[in-house]
Protein backbone atom coordinates (compact mmCIF):
# COMPACT_ATOMS: atom_id res chain seq x y z
CA UNK A 1 0.00 0.00 0.00
CA UNK A 2 1.51 3.19 -1.38
CA UNK A 3 2.33 6.12 1.79
CA UNK A 4 0.78 9.54 0.85
CA UNK A 5 2.78 11.34 2.95
CA UNK A 6 4.48 14.57 1.73
CA UNK A 7 7.72 14.56 0.12
CA UNK A 8 10.32 15.15 2.07
CA UNK A 9 11.45 18.99 2.20
CA UNK A 10 7.74 20.00 1.16
CA UNK A 11 5.69 20.86 4.60
CA UNK A 12 2.16 20.83 4.18
CA UNK A 13 0.08 22.67 6.47
CA UNK A 14 -3.28 20.60 7.34
CA UNK A 15 -6.65 21.94 5.05
CA UNK A 16 -9.10 23.47 7.38
CA UNK A 17 -11.97 21.31 8.74
CA UNK A 18 -15.90 21.25 8.94
CA UNK A 19 -15.27 23.21 12.30
CA UNK A 20 -13.18 26.19 10.18
CA UNK A 21 -15.81 26.34 7.21
CA UNK A 22 -18.58 27.07 9.09
CA UNK A 23 -16.74 29.86 11.56
CA UNK A 24 -15.76 31.50 7.93
CA UNK A 25 -18.95 31.29 6.44
CA UNK A 26 -20.34 32.39 10.19
CA UNK A 27 -18.05 35.52 9.92
CA UNK A 28 -19.15 36.06 6.12
CA UNK A 29 -22.56 36.03 7.06
CA UNK A 30 -22.42 38.75 9.98
CA UNK A 31 -20.27 41.13 7.75
CA UNK A 32 -22.59 40.70 4.80
CA UNK A 33 -25.69 41.60 7.59
CA UNK A 34 -23.99 44.73 8.44
CA UNK A 35 -23.67 45.81 5.15
CA UNK A 36 -27.08 45.33 4.09
CA UNK A 37 -28.18 46.58 7.06
CA UNK A 38 -25.94 49.78 6.82
CA UNK A 39 -27.61 50.32 3.57
CA UNK A 40 -31.02 50.29 5.24
CA UNK A 41 -29.90 52.99 7.76
CA UNK A 42 -30.52 56.29 5.88
CA UNK A 43 -28.34 58.26 8.59
CA UNK A 44 -25.55 55.63 8.17
CA UNK A 45 -25.58 56.22 4.36
CA UNK A 46 -25.48 59.66 4.19
CA UNK A 47 -22.55 59.82 6.33
CA UNK A 48 -18.72 60.17 5.64
CA UNK A 49 -18.40 56.84 7.05
CA UNK A 50 -20.72 54.76 4.63
CA UNK A 51 -18.15 54.33 1.52
CA UNK A 52 -14.97 53.55 3.38
CA UNK A 53 -16.41 51.08 6.01
CA UNK A 54 -18.44 49.32 3.31
CA UNK A 55 -15.29 49.14 1.21
CA UNK A 56 -13.20 48.00 4.17
CA UNK A 57 -15.64 45.25 4.83
CA UNK A 58 -15.84 44.47 1.02
CA UNK A 59 -12.21 43.62 1.22
CA UNK A 60 -12.05 42.18 4.21
CA UNK A 61 -14.86 39.65 2.66
CA UNK A 62 -12.59 39.12 -0.27
CA UNK A 63 -10.01 38.22 1.66
CA UNK A 64 -11.08 35.40 3.93
CA UNK A 65 -12.45 34.34 0.88
CA UNK A 66 -9.77 33.71 -0.82
CA UNK A 67 -7.59 32.87 2.05
CA UNK A 68 -10.07 29.83 3.17
CA UNK A 69 -12.79 29.00 -0.06
CA UNK A 70 -9.87 29.24 -2.46
CA UNK A 71 -6.73 27.41 -0.07
CA UNK A 72 -4.65 30.45 -0.72
CA UNK A 73 -3.39 29.72 2.89
CA UNK A 74 -2.74 26.36 2.62
CA UNK A 75 -0.84 27.15 -0.81
CA UNK A 76 2.68 27.71 -1.48
CA UNK A 77 3.93 31.26 -0.48
CA UNK A 78 4.92 31.34 -4.30
CA UNK A 79 1.65 31.56 -5.42
CA UNK A 80 0.33 33.89 -2.68
CA UNK A 81 3.04 36.43 -3.30
CA UNK A 82 1.91 35.70 -7.47
CA UNK A 83 -1.68 37.00 -6.17
CA UNK A 84 -1.18 39.04 -3.47
CA UNK A 85 1.48 41.18 -5.56
CA UNK A 86 -0.96 42.39 -8.16
CA UNK A 87 -3.67 42.88 -6.25
CA UNK A 88 -2.38 45.10 -4.26
CA UNK A 89 -1.08 47.23 -7.47
CA UNK A 90 -4.80 46.93 -8.63
CA UNK A 91 -5.82 48.07 -5.24
CA UNK A 92 -3.77 50.84 -5.48
CA UNK A 93 -4.80 51.97 -8.68
CA UNK A 94 -8.32 52.05 -8.35
CA UNK A 95 -7.66 54.31 -4.99
CA UNK A 96 -5.59 56.43 -6.94
CA UNK A 97 -8.11 57.12 -9.39
CA UNK A 98 -10.47 57.28 -7.00
CA UNK A 99 -8.89 60.32 -5.70
CA UNK A 100 -8.53 61.22 -9.08
CA UNK A 101 -11.96 61.54 -10.63
CA UNK A 102 -13.59 62.60 -6.70
CA UNK A 103 -10.99 65.84 -7.56
CA UNK A 104 -11.64 66.53 -11.08
CA UNK A 105 -15.75 66.27 -10.37
CA UNK A 106 -14.84 68.91 -7.26
CA UNK A 107 -13.24 70.89 -10.05
CA UNK A 108 -15.56 71.08 -12.77
CA UNK A 109 -18.54 71.18 -10.34
CA UNK A 110 -20.31 67.48 -10.41
CA UNK A 111 -19.52 67.46 -6.84
CA UNK A 112 -19.83 70.02 -3.81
Amino acid sequence: MADHAPAAGHAHEEHPTWSTYWKVALFLTIITAVEVSAYYIPAWETSWVYVPSMLIMSAVKFFVVVMYYMHLKYDHKLFRSLFTGPLMVAMLTLIGLLFLFSKLAIKIGLLA
